[in-house]
């Protein structure tokens, strides 16, 4: 038995190693990080991370940025920057907008939250009032510009990342609204057309309402200050090589910011821009992530030595308790591949235009990309029963569905229970850049509640006949991984590369739907789906092959993506 929880053992200890590494690198140089809740402006509870760096008192206050993360994001998103910030002695408020993360629902009201968050950072006593930075990437630049506008007087400057003034959801931008701020705004931008009103990314120096911000007449000067810092009026614009998701996992985009809050803030600690540690924790908190998930299958392993899950361990076939497993083959094989790994693709676009019109937030259905999500695992869920008939036949294990469901339920609580005290140690969730698996607040369980069932039986359907089109006893291990990983994932791999290359040569997406904001914020959702999808494989194929049934694998899959999709992304809906 010790043999058969070595995983999870390795798992632990991949955890604490990963932990540590992000630990001592978010609190290097005596940076000391609360998780606060305060109350908003209308009684609503508000989430943040406040980082405090060993030189902020009340004796001596320390400037002040509020840093803010984008749509479906939350407040570790912005890590790099405020990890670097609290580096160069500048008290740091990294806020969960409203309905995202551990604020209240719904995302969009309350000026996204961002006023509550400069009212709060305000009233700190170690915290310098005259010397407040804003930053903000995407939605987050219009959280930050709702606080400006609220409280006019209340910053000195601000960094929008990816974002806009302006139409859809912020103040037109003037030339002295907003006070000295610096654009960061990437040459392959997904959504330049929703943002500047320019087709490509890298005209944005054309744009117009560019012009507005900026009182030019003529193509804006990337890198030019203009305007000036000491009446509140500079403006810059900064155009690195990158996408819009990239542009918060970047060491040259924080380094902007950097140099930009050192020019027009007091009080900092002087420190190349160059000097950044913030990638350590990103290394850090990925090795938790695969600690994880080592966890969850190794816990599964380990129980299923119990004897009360005794009937689920693989029968011997040599007895003629198992009959033997025969899988597609040939000209079969290759047209189960194809259409397991490309038509999820090929119906990602439509299912989720039909989501977002059809199946727009409510009370019971609170969050809209979950929504779109489930259309997308309705569809194909229908469709993969439309072709279970010409998957190979298996004989059914009868009489597992109990001890099942029960072992998949404690193999994730014991991963939760992971998480929930790497957050207590360490102050951290598992994730790499925009894949990040997070602690569900109350609210958020009882929204899990309801996306549970239809997501899982999703997976029932889908694993069923994964394994019956692939999987057999006999297959090579490594092959039989790949094999399930790539069914599971080549559509998508091949979608994001289809995109992105388009946007490389091009400089903008392929767009299938008539709508400049649905398909780039789709193809940024798209690309957590491959490393979500591998994970999905790895632990069917693991549990698969230790029980000779797909219904484990699926209800771990159901209870971990459930999980991670309602934790991650906002709730539009009062709940």
């Amino acid at each position: 038995m010790r043999g058969r929880w070595t995983l999870a053992i390795l798992g632990i200890v991949l955890v604490v190693a990963g932990g540590l590494l992000a630990y001592v690198t978010q609190t290097a140089g005596g940076i000391r990080i609360e998780d606060v809740r305060f109350k908003g402006a209308k009684g609503n509870t508000m989430s943040a991370l406040l980082y405090i760096p060993a030189n902020a008192t009340p004796q001596l206050p320390a400037p002040g940025i509020l840093a803010v993360h984008g749509y479906i994001n939350s407040r570790e998103t912005q890590d790099g920057f405020a990890i670097e910030f609290a580096r160069r002695g500048y008290v740091v408020l990294a806020l969960d907008q409203t309905g995202h993360g551990y604020s209240d629902p719904p995302s969009f009201a309350n000026g996204f939250g961002g006023p509550d968050g400069l009212a709060y950072l305000r009233s700190l006593d170690f915290v310098d009032k005259d010397n407040i930075g804003l930053e903000g990437h995407s939605m987050g630049g219009w959280t930050v510009l709702a606080a400006a506008a609220a409280m006019p007087n209340d910053y000195k400057s601000m960094v929008l990342e990816g974002s806009s003034t302006g139409k859809p959801f912020a103040a037109e931008g003037t030339t002295t609204w907003p006070r000295n701020a610096a654009l960061v705004f990437a040459q392959y931008e997904e959504f330049s057309a929703l943002m500047w009103g320019v087709d490509l990314a890298r005209d944005v120096t054309q744009s117009q309402k560019l012009w507005g911000l900026f009182g030019a007449n003529a193509a804006i000067e990337p890198g030019k200050v203009y305007g000036d810092p000491a009446a509140g009026t500079a403006r810059v614009l900064y155009t690195p090589p990158m996408t819009h998701p990239a542009e918060h996992i970047s060491h040259e985009a924080i380094g902007y910011s950097l140099d930009w809050f050192a020019r027009t803030l007091k009080g900092g600690t002087p420190r190349p821009v160059d000097d950044q540690i913030w990638f350590r924790k990103e290394i850090g908190t990925l090795i938790a992530l695969i600690g994880f998930v080592m966890l969850v299958i190794g816990t599964f392993d380990g129980l299923l030595e119990a004897p009360m899950f005794s009937r689920l361990r693989l029968p011997a076939v040599a007895d003629g308790t198992m009959p033997p497993h025969a899988a597609a083959a040939g000209r079969r094989w290759t047209a189960a591949f194809i259409l397991s790994a490309f038509i999820p693709a090929l119906t990602y676009y439509p299912a989720f235009a039909l989501g977002g019109t059809f199946v727009t937030p409510s009370a019971f259905l609170p969050q809209g990309i979950t929504n779109q999500i489930l259309v997308w695992a309705i569809i194909n869920g229908l469709i993969t029963l439309a072709l279970m008939r010409f998957a190979p036949k298996r004989a059914s294990r009868g009489g597992l569905i109990g001890q099942s469901i029960v072992i998949a339920v404690a193999s994730i609580v014991v991963g939760y229970a992971a998480l929930w005290l790497a957050d207590l140690a360490f102050k951290i969730d598992f994730r790499f850049w925009i894949v990040a698996l997070k602690l569900m607040s109350a609210k958020q369980f009882l929204i899990f509640l309801i996306y549970l069932i239809p997501f899982t039986v999703f997976f029932v359907v889908a694993l069923h006949v994964l394994h019956r089109n692939f999987s057999t006893m006999d297959a090579p291990r490594g092959a039989l991984y790949l094999t399930n990983i790539l069914a599971l994932t080549l559509g998508f791999i091949v979608l994001l590369v289809l995109q992105y290359g388009t946007l490389w040569l091009t400089g903008k997406l392929f767009n299938p739907i008539p709508d400049p904001g649905f398909v780039p914020l789709s193809t940024i959702v798209a690309i957590q789906f491959v490393p979500l999808l591998a994970i999905v494989a790895v632990i069917a194929t693991f549990t698969w092959r230790r029980t000779g049934s797909s219904l484990p694998g699926a209800l771990i899959a159901g209870l971990f993506v459930t999980w991670y999709v309602v934790a991650g992304t906002a709730t539009q809906a009062a709940f």
